[in-house]
């Protein structure tokens, strides 16, 4: 690190580390993402591959599923603003892991944190993301 930023050498290896780890963990193409992400705001899925997939999600201490675990309440626990987010983290979970029970059992605790309606609405959004996969 130089100062409070990476350097570029760093940003580079996070950003490649970060590739790889998402398409890894989501099942789909990092330049895909990027390419979404970038024709609203430019250099943003970069960041996002860069310090959430390549940076955070490669720390010690947590297993890949129960970080997908933990984004998923995060989300859900956001209201309708992060359901896209907890649809997009579903299958994610899946392929780590996760069953769909604990996935349910994660999205009734919030229910505790962050009231019952969230919790609820979240459900819908698991069941749809269930149904999905059904249909795939």
């Amino acid at each position: 690190m130089t100062g409070t930023r990476l350097d570029a050498v760093g940003r580079d290896a996070a950003f490649e580390l970060g590739k790889a780890t998402f398409e890894r963990i989501m099942g789909s193409s990092a330049q895909g993402f990027c390419e979404s992400v970038d024709g609203l705001a430019p250099g943003y899925g970069r960041l996002i591959l860069e310090t959430e997939f390549g940076t955070a999600y490669n720390r010690p201490g947590l297993d890949p599923k129960t970080r997908e675990l933990v984004i998923i309440a995060s989300c859900a626990s956001l209201g309708v603003t992060g359901h896209g987010a907890v649809q997009t983290h579903i299958p994610a979970a899946l392929n780590l892991g996760a069953s769909r029970t604990e996935i349910v059992e994660v999205l009734l605790q919030i229910g505790f944190g962050a009231g019952f309606p969230t919790a609820l609405a979240a459900l819908q959004v698991a069941k749809d993301a269930f149904a999905k996969l059904d249909g795939a």
